[in-house]
């Protein structure tokens, strides 16, 4: 069984190789691979399919990936060096769209896969959807419509499926007659076909399958009127904060959450006191992501929640609102016992960049973890408050050479003359990166008037 997995997943992997190469497609070995996939074990199939076709976000199946939990990491700092002293740039997970001309143009690779489209595999079935509506080609929506109007309930899905895949307008009523299909899994995918194309005309149709009776349609639903983002979408999810479901609650919190209206803090704040943490993390998320003030003082209770990954996400989302409000909380974390959530706090209060943080930061840069202190050093050089001279001067003798670097890079950004000398005695750091850092951060207070504090990258500050 191992060997077979692993000579269909290479199988896979070579095409998908060859795509990424732009080498012209194989479709005899399209056809092989397919034909091999047919008997395999479900989730063998499905590895393989994403390797076939790349795929990037939606599951296989019509259910919802979790909700987006972004965790930022701090900037790299803005140093000549830094590349060489390598300097960690932040993961960011990026929603792509793929062109018109994903697959290629290739009449007989596109036959490979049209040729399965009704297979008794629904796993291969769906691959074939996924690649051909994201080749774009005319002949496939007439093909996808054929399967949605099919007497199996199979096809039907696959139609539904690839029709999403198409992100075609024409689509749009098709998709909204099929969320009243007798069968849940075609309905299910109706609703993220709906949810792909983002048209604000089927906001009614979705919102009335929120109260469908299966919760993968109800789920799917509430997604849709996500991605859609239109504020017209509020009420319904709103309604759908109180589904049995926990699931389904989660992803109306979430859905809120990407439409990014200030309408909706009022329901969240309530979804905050659910008795499933998901649904609390994924209120606390979308609060984030609406940036509202008014979400400070609902947000504030959720850092001493029970569940330590509801207050990881509370110390996010008050970093994106960046009211000073939320540093006394915020400080308090930087000894929480999750480190995870410790992280968060600091990385938090460098964005809100107010000088009451520099107490609990400067506390943070004598933690036992060398990254807590180095990410210390960076928020107190986000905040660029003098008081943060004399613990990041300290911070310049640490044993890490990564966290003398932070240090020294912060001062710069302070810009104090105060700063001169510590810094002058970094030049003799046993660490030429060191060394580095501190010639740069010197290099930016000002050499005619050191008590003139010059600002090199102006800031403009939310409202709080």
């Amino acid at each position: 069984m191992l060997r077979w997995t692993a000579v269909l997943l290479l199988a896979a992997t070579r095409l998908a190789a060859q795509r990424a190469l732009d080498a012209p497609m194989d479709s005899g070995a399209v056809a092989r691979v397919l034909g091999l996939l047919k008997t395999s074990d479900s989730t063998v199939c499905e590895l393989a399919g994403q390797a076939i076709s790349n795929s990037w976000g939606f599951p296989w199946e019509p259910r919802l990936f979790p909700t987006p939990m972004p965790m930022p990491m701090p900037t790299p700092m803005p140093m000549p060096m830094a590349l060489r002293m390598g300097i960690r740039v932040p993961h960011v997970r990026v929603h792509v769209r793929h062109g018109p001309a994903w697959y290629g143009g290739d009449a007989a690779v596109s036959g490979a896969f049209r040729a399965v489209l009704r297979d008794d595999s629904r796993c291969v079935r769906n691959i074939a959807a996924r690649v051909l509506g994201r080749a774009r080609s005319a002949a496939s929506y007439d093909a996808f419509l054929a399967l949605l109007g099919d007497a199996s309930p199979g096809l039907r899905e696959t139609g539904a499926l690839g029709l999403g895949e198409l992100e075609d307008r024409r689509a749009l009523r098709p998709l909204q007659t099929a969320l009243r299909d007798r069968d849940a899994a075609v309905r299910a995918m109706a609703a993220r076909g709906l949810g792909e194309i983002e048209d604000s005309s089927s906001i009614g149709a979705l919102a009335n399958a929120l109260a469908d009776d299966a919760v993968p349609v109800r789920r799917a639903a509430a997604w849709a009127l996500g991605e859609v983002e239109s504020p017209r979408a509020i009420e319904p999810l709103s309604q759908a904060l109180r589904d049995r479901s926990p699931e389904v609650r989660a992803l109306a919190a979430w859905a809120l959450g990407e439409i990014e209206n200030a309408r909706a803090v009022p329901v969240l704040g309530e979804a905050l006191k659910d008795p499933s943490p998901d649904v609390r993390r994924a209120a606390v998320w979308a609060l984030g992501q609406i940036e509202d003030k008014e979400g400070v003082d609902l947000l504030l209770p959720l850092l001493h929640d029970r569940d330590p990954q509801v207050r990881l996400a509370a110390t996010h989302a008050l970093g994106q609102i960046e009211s000073p409000r939320a540093v006394g909380g915020l400080g308090a974390l930087v000894h929480d016992e999750s480190p995870d959530v410790k992280r968060a706090a600091i990385w938090a209060l460098g964005q809100i960049e107010h000088g009451s943080a520099v107490d609990p930061l400067s506390a943070a840069l004598k933690d036992a973890d060398s990254e807590i202190r180095q990410l210390a050093a960076w928020a107190l050089g986000e905040i660029e408050d003098a008081a943060a001279v004399d613990p990041l001067a300290a911070a310049l003798k640490d044993r890490e050479p990564d966290v003398r670097i932070a240090a020294a890079w912060a001062l710069g950004q302070i810009e104090s003359s105060r700063a001169i000398e510590p810094l002058k005695a970094a030049l003799q750091d046993e660490s030429r990166d060191v060394q580095d850092a501190a010639r740069w951060a010197l290099s930016q207070i000002d050499d005619e008037d050191r008590n003139v504090r010059v600002r090199v990258r102006p800031k403009v500050k939310k409202g709080i």
